[in-house]
Order: C-alpha cells, then sequence, then structure tokens
C-alpha cells in the first residue's frame, strides 16, 4: 500500500495524471485527455514517485503499466475523478434556466432521430449547448456523464435513476435496388436461404430481430459481419446483403427496397432515463417534453418527420 500520504490531496493535477497514465498506459494518451505536454506528464509522475518513494509504473517500451502501489493510487484518483464529474453534472443541472450544457448519450443507432431533435430543440433554446455523446457503454448517469439517456432493449434498473417508457424502434428488413437487381427479391421467408445478409458480427446477438434471423438462415448466409450499426447500414446500401434499418434510418434512403416490413417481434423498447437528481431541473423537462413532443402521439419512431 502507499505510504507517506500526507498532503496528497493537496497535488491533485499530479494525482489526476497518475490515473490517466494508469487509465491509459501511455503517456501520450494521458496527455492528450489532459490537454497538456507528455513533459508535463512525466514530470508529474517523477514528482509523485520522489514524494511518495514508491514506484507508481514500471516502464517499458509499449508505455507505461502500475505497480500495485501505483494501481492503489490510480483508485484513489478514479474515485475523485468520478464525485467531481457528478458534482460538476449537479451544478450545470441546476437553475430554471434552459441553458448552458446539455448532455445526450445513445447509441449511434438513434442518431437520426436524437439529431434533429436536439437541432430543433436548440432553435426553441439558442443559449443551449448540445453535447450528444454515442457510444457502445453505458454512461454513468449518477456520475454526471450525461442529463439524459435514451436506452434500447429491457427496462433499464440502475439505482437512483427515472426511467420512463418512451417509444419503440420499428425495424424493418431491407436491401438496396442494385442488391435486388443483383440477386432477385425474396418472395417469403422460405425464400430467404439463398440470399446473402448483413448482421451483427455476435452470432448471439440479443436483439430480437438478430435473433429472428438467426432462427431462419444459417449464420454462413452472413457474409459481412460488423459490431457497429453504421458500418452493417452501409454496407445494406452499397449492395452487399439483405439487412436490419430502423424505418425511420430507411426513410432517409429511396435507394432502399423494403424486403419485409417492420413486425412487432422485432420491435425494440426505448427508455429515457434521467437521474433523480437533475430529472426535476427545467432543462432536463424542457428536453424530455421536446422529444416526446418530436416523436408525436403515435409513439413510434417512425413518425418524428418534424
Amino acid at each position: 500500500m502507499i505510504q507517506r500520504t500526507e498532503g496528497l490531496m493537496d497535488n491533485w493535477d499530479e494525482i489526476r495524471t497518475a490515473f490517466q497514465v494508469a487509465r491509459l498506459g501511455t503517456v501520450s494518451g494521458a496527455a492528450e485527455v489532459l490537454g497538456v505536454h507528455h513533459a508535463t506528464v512525466i514530470r508529474h509522475i517523477d514528482a509523485l514517485e520522489q514524494r511518495l518513494g514508491v514506484k507508481l509504473f514500471q516502464r517499458h517500451a509499449r508505455g507505461y503499466t502500475a505497480t500495485e502501489a501505483g494501481q492503489d493510487l490510480a483508485r484513489v484518483g478514479q474515485t475523485t475523478d468520478e464525485q467531481f464529474h457528478q458534482l460538476v453534472g449537479r451544478i450545470r443541472g441546476r437553475g430554471a434556466d434552459v441553458s448552458g450544457e446539455l448532455l445526450v448519450t445513445s447509441l449511434i443507432t438513434f442518431a437520426p432521430l436524437m439529431v434533429p431533435a436536439l437541432v430543433s430543440f436548440q432553435d426553441n433554446y439558442p443559449d443551449v449547448v448540445v453535447r450528444y455523446l454515442t457510444d457502445e457503454r453505458v454512461f454513468r448517469l449518477e456520475y454526471g456523464e450525461a442529463h439524459i439517456a435514451l436506452r434500447a432493449g429491457p427496462s433499464p434498473e440502475e439505482p437512483d435513476n427515472v426511467v420512463q417508457p418512451f417509444t419503440a424502434q420499428q425495424i424493418g428488413l431491407y436491401a438496396s435496388q442494385a442488391y435486388v437487381e443483383k440477386h432477385g427479391r425474396p418472395a417469403d421467408e422460405t425464400d430467404l436461404a439463398g440470399h446473402r445478409f448483413v448482421a451483427h458480427d455476435v452470432p448471439d446477438n440479443r436483439a430480437p430481430f438478430q435473433r429472428w434471423l438467426r432462427s431462419v438462415v444459417t449464420y454462413d448466409r452472413v457474409v459481412f459481419r460488423s459490431t457497429d450499426s453504421r458500418v452493417l447500414e452501409r454496407a445494406v446500401l452499397e449492395g452487399t446483403g439483405i439487412g436490419f434499418f430502423g424505418t425511420f434510418e430507411a426513410a432517409q434512403h429511396p435507394e432502399l427496397v423494403e424486403i419485409f416490413p417492420p413486425r412487432p417481434e422485432w420491435e425494440v423498447p426505448l427508455w429515457l432515463v434521467t437521474h433523480v437528481d437533475l430529472h426535476r431541473t427545467a432543462k432536463v423537462q424542457a428536453f424530455l417534453k421536446h422529444l416526446k413532443d418530436y416523436v408525436g402521439p403515435s409513439g413510434t419512431a417512425e413518425c418524428a418527420s418534424a
């Protein structure tokens, strides 16, 4: 364990630097995240090691690996950094004015819905700075990583979050006109076995439409695979094979041919998630109302055309 820790929190910049080096494994990576020169990172690490009298990192050709003492310090740095971001997120979310940063997160799949909704929200509230964060990971609202999250699938169950049912993503099966001209259009499910498909790289992906595809064709018919929905959609548009689109996104591409229309069993439920501490703030409530109005009373995302 780390000894000689007196006064450590007087040197938060150095601790934060050590945390980022431990997390990323390189001086250059930490420097980029922190917005400092790599020499500053090295200076902070050297100063901490001298102050503590222990080695925090093993240096090697590929970068830095935290020692046991370095891992202890990194855990302290991570906890403090998360608590600080939580505090900042709460402070920014307070107040009666709809202004400042609005942090919204979702999977990139929902960008065709969320981007125009966010832009029209900004038209109504020009003092808002939008930060729309997309990633496969789940952003932690309790640490202030986002004000509002759009989640897909089963109802989220994280404690201290307010979860509201939002809508259902309607999913259809599509191919490009070029694919249909080259390979023909399947008449029904029995005609699918001879066609080429674009789908998720993980065969047991839990999305309902992916499970359906796995039940009707063998996986070797999936000739183009990826873990990124943008890549899969692009592959379908390029004529590689038949694949799934949300109907709102498909409507943006007139070159697509609907193979099978949306089915109830392919629907993906969507949820709006906020942290209990920020749920009632003016900014969060204003965007929640705007997004629901944007989708419309039918409650289906393909109706969002405003």
